[in-house]
């Protein structure tokens, strides 16, 4: 066959220039190639925002406040990672009372349930039932939205009580609370939240029973906290599937970040091996011995539903992990507002002084990794963030691009549906993970990007 006759390559792209139903601003792009994927890229176009900068020269009290900005839906996850990072570069970190732990424990479960709810009914679940939105949705599965508010209305009334309003609370400082949780408001609390709980564990089964999840399975490496003693939420090392262990002091000997052109956000990526995977399907894969009983109960149930046992490597079961984390969060909050007694003090002296180091808390999206330095006289010398989105994009776009030779036959709407859901499933914060600018330095001939700290330089 002459050249001229040979087939050309057919070449087609599947585009969606807005995504919808996650936080932020960002696109997909897809290109293949006879049916095979040849470009894949989630574009964040969002404007940096700057925080690592405008955190110099604050002083360290103002920088819980100032990170819990970052996020309306996870404002509990920067300050806890940011207080704990605080509290080691200014040597109180083992000084924090036992109580106190407890109480961030209760406000972190309020956080992952009013989270984990909105995104599973609210945003996720509309893609499986074959809805346009949580609206329409509504109009034929009302009651189980409803019993959905209810269960996240609990989470924010947690937060509330913790933080003294249920968006940006106000109520965390280095070394505890401003103000320790009123045991009448405890006691008030708590029969509400047995019964999410048990409103929780019968939509998580619902969700088994109804819900057709398509195929992905994939050899993630899985990294999350891991705590001898409990669910990791605020403390632990950070280990992986594939062999990681180690202090969240030493995470950036083992996680590098780069650069992509198509994206104002960092890709987060593990040395010499590549992405990895954040998030509630690392949690309950790697701490299920940890779970609360309740959960664990669950979990075995959901198990048998789907017809496959531990561990999960299809992303599209992140749906079901987080209804597992709610009811932990739930199971764990009545325990602690069932024992709950005014501690001693809300919170520990802090002394001022110079001091560098980073800790790791589980935001609802996975590892929330910060690091700080201090001058002496208590100010912030230098502030790093490493948020979960950023960690898992790398992972999306792969995800993308098995899906897009799933998608190949069908029309473009519906290829343009089945990588957005891809895309819901990691649940992407984007507005938390855009942390650089493309600026000219054409006066040194350096065309790199410049990141948010440099910004301050």
């Amino acid at each position: 066959m002459s050249d001229s006759n040979k087939k050309k390559p057919e070449t087609r792209t599947i585009r969606v220039q807005a995504l919808t139903r996650v936080e932020g601003e960002g696109a997909l792009h897809v290109t293949m190639r006879d049916g095979r994927p040849e470009e894949v890229r989630l574009e964040i176009y969002e404007p940096p925002r700057f925080y690592e900068a405008f955190l110099r020269g604050r002083d360290f009290r103002e920088a819980p406040d100032i990170t819990a900005r970052i996020c309306g839906i996870c404002p509990v996850a920067y300050q806890m990672s940011s207080c704990h990072a605080l509290e080691k570069a200014l040597g109180v970190f083992d000084d924090v009372d036992q109580s106190i732990r407890t109480l961030r424990t209760l406000l972190y479960c309020g956080e992952w349930i009013e989270s984990h709810v909105l995104h599973m009914f609210m945003l996720h679940l509309p893609d499986f039932l074959d809805y346009e939105s949580v609206i329409s949705m509504a109009e034929d599965h009302g009651p189980m939205v409803k019993r959905a508010l209810r269960i996240k209305k609990a989470g924010n009334s947690i937060v509330a009580a913790l933080g003294g309003r249920s968006v940006h609370p106000v109520g965390v400082c280095v070394g505890g609370f401003y103000k320790a949780l009123d045991p009448s408001v405890a006691h008030d609390m708590l029969p509400e939240i047995n019964q999410c709980l048990d409103d929780m564990c019968e939509l998580a089964l619902f969700l088994a029973d109804n819900v057709e999840f398509p195929n992905l399975e994939c050899d993630y490496e899985f990294v999350a906290l891991q705590a001898d003693d409990e669910y990791a939420m605020n403390l632990g090392r950070i280990v992986s599937s594939k062999g990681m262990n180690i202090r969240t002091e030493e995470f950036l000997e083992v996680i590098e970040e780069r650069q992509v052109p198509h994206s104002t956000a960092m890709h987060a990526l593990i040395r010499g091996r590549g992405s990895y995977m954040v998030g509630p399907l690392s949690r309950v894969n790697l701490n299920h011995a940890s779970l609360h009983p309740r959960a664990a109960e669950l979990l075995l149930q959901l198990c048998g539903i789907i017809g496959q046992d531990l561990p999960w490597g299809n992303s599209y079961l992140s749906l079901l992990a987080r209804a597992v984390e709610v009811v932990h969060s739930l199971g764990r909050a009545s325990d602690i507002l069932a024992g709950y007694e005014r501690p001693a003090r809300s919170r520990i002296p802090i002394p001022v002084r110079a001091g560098e180091s980073a800790h790791a808390t589980e935001a609802p999206r996975g590892i929330l990794w910060q690091r700080f330095k201090t001058n002496d006289d208590g100010s912030v010398a230098e502030a790093r963030i490493i948020p979960p989105t950023s960690q898992n994009q790398s992972t999306i776009e792969e995800d993308l691009a098995r899906v897009a030779e799933q998608v190949a036959t069908l029309s473009d709407e519906e290829a343009s549906l089945r990588c957005e859901h891809v895309i819901r499933n990691y649940d992407p914060c984007i507005s938390c993970s855009v942390h650089f600018l493309r600026f000219s330095r054409s006066w040194r001939g350096d065309p790199r990007p410049t990141s948010d700290a440099e910004l301050a330089t």
